[in-house]
């Protein structure tokens, strides 16, 4: 059973599924942030969903918006480009130049006012307010989106190629189907994987502070969610097969490239953790890509380790832009599409996050203390200010790693064996090989500080990686380290 039956047939039945797609962040802002730049979050600074941490900011506007890939589309490669949807979280703050404010690199632009809404929304229809109510043959946001998209087809130029990106709120809270697809999926309930309200041992604290097992409300309150996403994913699979099919019409598809993606995963349960995103996991980073085009060959799926930063390197590279002239960490997947033989690709990549935390306590949870926050149901915090943690996610032949170190006191470490351990439910830092753990550590500094070209340097399990431990052991021990301060 799945919500995207249409999805499936129309684009990852006739193209490519990349079965190992990351995010670099699993938050809305830094992931959309790290996909409109090609940028890891430590260079392009937006950290979290906040103004403060950036999203939307006026100083993301001066420095990172201008050299988007859309710009470059725009301004250097004669693209038309269109936008329907959930732009940044804090977009249209008034802090941030409102719906006024059109970013650089769009020549048509339907902008969600803020985050994910279903009804009674504003959007900036290129920079002018328009508000929309709750009546759902006029007003429901997805249709709306695939009917402006439909438009943007119907009436564009003929002359130049064009861009879109259509981004649906769809599946984010607060999960309001359309009413055709109330009664969808009755029976169906989050999937009850080995890592399901289990207590996550030898974990971080805010994992371990889960309670468990979670109480019948917060499981109900999970599943009703898990079954609510599946049916707004409804009004999305009709998107696709409206936008595909008027591009049949148009005989447009078969030089088209259309990419299916998300920002981020859900976690739905595991670890006891009723529902959100934030968390190192594969759950959380982990997403959908599927890619159909012309000179990709049918029902294919791709292993390498793909990320969101590639997204705009391989818009850019399809486009005939000399990716050279750009700043983007990412690489261009079209060697991956066309089914070269023989690329060289990448073995491990960076996953990063600042935590999100009150100073204040939470008024409903007053007994757990200040600086945590999303602290629902039942009090189980999702975030805190130290769920602040830096990743090297590694996927070669022989190895399938995940290794995490947190920012905090402790400096605490988290250590998972995809290979015998898919649910990473077991933490081997404390007993894998030293010297492994020195070189991820070793490839970690490496990775958060890099921009550019030496973010694509070979991984420790790759032929080529050069390992100089005498450059971690100058005055101290392994772990002792800090967080570079330039993570912000």
């Amino acid at each position: 059973q799945t919500p995207l039956k249409k999805t499936n047939a129309l684009i990852a039945q006739m193209g490519i599924t990349f079965v190992n797609a990351y995010v670099p962040s699993a938050l809305c802002c830094p992931s959309r942030a790290s996909i409109l730049t090609g940028k890891y979050p430590h260079n392009h600074h937006v950290v979290n969903n906040t103004l403060e941490g950036n999203c939307s900011s006026k100083l993301w506007q001066k420095i990172q918006e201008p050299y988007t890939f859309p710009a470059l589309l725009k301004a250097m490669c004669g693209y038309q480009t269109f936008f329907a949807g959930k732009y940044l979280n804090e977009y249209g703050a008034e802090d941030a130049g409102g719906v006024g404010h059109v970013p650089p690199g769009w020549s048509f632009w339907y902008a969600l006012e803020k985050n994910s809404k279903y009804y009674n929304y504003t959007l900036s229809v290129n920079g002018k307010a328009r508000r929309h109510g709750e009546n759902y043959s006029v007003d429901y946001l997805t249709d709306v989106l695939a009917n402006m998209s439909l438009d943007f087809l119907e009436y564009k130029s003929n002359f130049e190629p064009f861009f879109m990106m259509i981004a649906t709120p769809a599946p984010h809270s607060p999960w309001t189907p359309a009413p055709q697809y109330t009664k969808s999926f009755q029976n169906v309930s989050a999937p009850r994987n080995s890592n399901f309200n289990i207590h996550g041992k030898n974990k971080h604290w805010l994992i371990r502070q889960a309670k468990t097992p979670m109480t019948n409300s917060s499981i109900q309150f999970l599943d009703d969610a898990y079954r609510k996403r599946w049916q707004t994913l409804l009004s999305v699979d009709d998107l696709i097969e409206k936008l595909v099919k008027k591009l049949e019409v148009n005989g447009e598809l078969d030089n088209t490239y259309i990419f299916y993606t998300s920002d981020n995963g859900f976690h739905t349960g595991q670890f006891s953790l009723p529902i959100d995103k934030r968390q190192l996991y594969e759950f959380d980073i982990k997403v959908p890509l599927l890619v159909r085009g012309p000179g990709i060959k049918p029902n294919q799926t791709n292993k390498m380790l793909v990320a969101n930063i590639d997204l705009g390197p391989t818009i850019l590279d399809i486009a005939g832009y000399d990716l050279n002239k750009t700043q983007m960490d990412g690489m261009s997947l079209l060697p991956l599409l066309r089914g070269e033989k023989n690329v060289t690709w990448r073995s491990d990549f960076l996953v990063e996050y600042q935590g999100e935390g009150y100073n204040g306590s939470d008024p409903t949870c007053p007994g757990l203390g200040p600086g945590v926050t999303h602290c629902f149901p039942d009090c189980v915090c999702e975030d805190s200010y130290n769920n602040t943690y830096a990743c090297v996610r590694t996927l070669s032949a022989a190895w399938d790693l995940q290794y995490c170190e947190f920012d905090d006191r402790e400096v605490f470490v988290e250590v998972y064996n995809l290979t015998a351990d898919p649910h990473q439910i077991n933490n081997i830092a404390k007993t894998i090989d030293q010297e492994i753990l020195e070189k991820m550590n070793y490839r970690l500094m490496m990775l958060q500080s890099c921009s550019g070209a030496t973010c694509r340097t070979p991984g420790v399990f790759d032929p080529g990686y050069r390992f100089d431990p005498r450059l971690m052991f100058s005055n101290h021990g392994l772990r002792a380290r800090r967080f570079s301060a330039h993570f912000l």
